[in-house]
């Protein structure tokens, strides 16, 4: 494929969707070379799904792989045992190679529904680290200081608290960085959090008489709640693979206040076509309703069937305008007969606790055959194809 070099193009890339970029002259100047740039995208398996704040560096990826750049997707099935502490105060439990090869199974099918996974240089950092030694690792931190390595802000922090900061994590940046020189990369992509690490990938591969590689910083996005990054952790999360009606339902709960982020960020909707709409509806002639309804649409469908996303917002309309049942319900085998309500909300796994269905019940949460229960003492008479509601988004249809 040939190199693009159309300078519109370029200046676009590097723009929109951009926290920051070191060196934006530089790497100007590389994308209009014609030489293809080799560009790495670095992922720890700590968890079997990517969701939406992934998808913001791995649509920039895209749109480099769209001017005929070769993408590597790292996967540090290696680091992953280790734990990243970007952004951390504390640190993170290592994770056991048997739960990183499982995180990793479908992390290259879902990143498929972005880039271009045929033309994807895919990559393990175990395939070096797993043939190095001790005198690798003596060399390489010979190569650093202590002092240097402790300027991050979040080990600054923690070391005035008094918490701990384990030699592990002062390594893993190291590692991180050299991963770099094993991939010859031209450029690094990820969220601002991981802001040191890639300067720190700059520096080793200096040390090791390589080019340095230039960055792209990404912005971290906010999950369904409005306040924390998105985190599968946290539970704020919209999944790449979240079926339509679920994702779309996800999506008009945030918050009014990341509606446009979500737009920027998130969706191929133009700048120009997100301001109308941002006067629009300054002048009353858009709801807000309307156009969230509108970032959902355009976000299932970049990662759903049309008839998927089309299904999505008639089953939005069912269940939350018109307060009907959904047409699809998870069913639950649950013998029939005398069972208190409490029990029957956990036996159906609509919550966790009885304490969890007892505050649902109280602020009337949860409906049995379309009726509110507001009851938590009730004895229900369990029958087949009864459904059960619990919140807004939980159904169950006992079998």
């Amino acid at each position: 494929m040939k190199i693009d070099t159309d300078a519109k193009k370029i200046e676009k890339v590097l723009s929109r969707g951009i926290d920051e970029i070191i060196n934006k002259e530089h790497l100007e100047k590389k994308l209009k070379s014609g030489r293809r740039l080799r560009i790495k995208f670095g992922i720890d398996p700590t968890s079997s799904d990517l969701h939406l704040g992934h998808s913001i560096p791995l649509r920039k990826l895209r749109q480099f792989q769209n001017l005929g750049h070769k993408i590597i997707f790292l996967i540090g099935d290696f680091t992953a045992t280790i734990g990243d502490p970007s952004g951390r105060m504390d640190s993170r439990r290592p994770l056991a190679k048997k739960q990183v090869q499982k995180n990793m199974k479908d992390y290259v099918s879902q990143a498929g529904k972005i880039l271009d996974i045929k033309k994807v240089e895919i990559r393990y950092n175990s395939e070096w680290y797993e043939k190095k030694g001790a005198e690798f690792l003596m060399q390489l931190t010979s190569r650093f200081t202590y002092a240097r390595l402790i300027e991050r802000d979040d080990f600054k922090r923690r070391i005035k608290e008094d918490i701990d900061v384990s030699m592990l994590e002062l390594i893993y940046p190291l590692l991180q960085g050299y991963d770099s020189v094993e991939l010859k990369a031209d450029v690094e992509i990820g969220g601002r959090d991981q802001k040191f690490n890639f300067l720190m990938g700059r520096k080793v591969q200096k040390k090791y008489n390589q080019p340095q590689q230039d960055i792209i910083t990404v912005p971290l996005i906010e999950g369904t709640d409005g306040l924390k990054k998105m985190s599968k952790s946290i539970g704020n999360y919209i999944g790449l693979n979240d079926p339509s009606f679920k994702m779309y339902g996800k999506i008009m709960s945030i918050p009014d206040e990341l509606i446009w982020k979500y737009f920027n960020l998130l969706t191929d909707v133009s700048l120009t076509e997100i301001e109308e709409m941002k006067e629009k509806k300054q002048g009353r002639l858009l709801s807000l309703l309307d156009i969230k309804k509108k970032l959902a649409k355009e976000i299932v469908s970049l990662y759903c069937s049309e008839k998927e996303t089309q299904y999505a917002a008639d089953e939005f309309e069912k269940v939350f305008k018109r307060k009907e049942i959904p047409t699809d319900i998870p069913k639950m085998k649950i013998p029939e007969g005398k069972m208190p309500i409490l029990d029957l909300l956990v036996n159906a796994k609509t919550v966790l606790s009885k304490s969890e269905a007892k505050r649902l019940i109280l602020q009337k949460g949860v409906k049995i055959d379309n009726k509110v229960e507001d009851d938590w003492r009730k004895i229900i008479d369990v029958k087949k194809g009864m459904t059960i509601q619990a919140g807004r988004r939980k159904f169950v249809k006992i079998a």
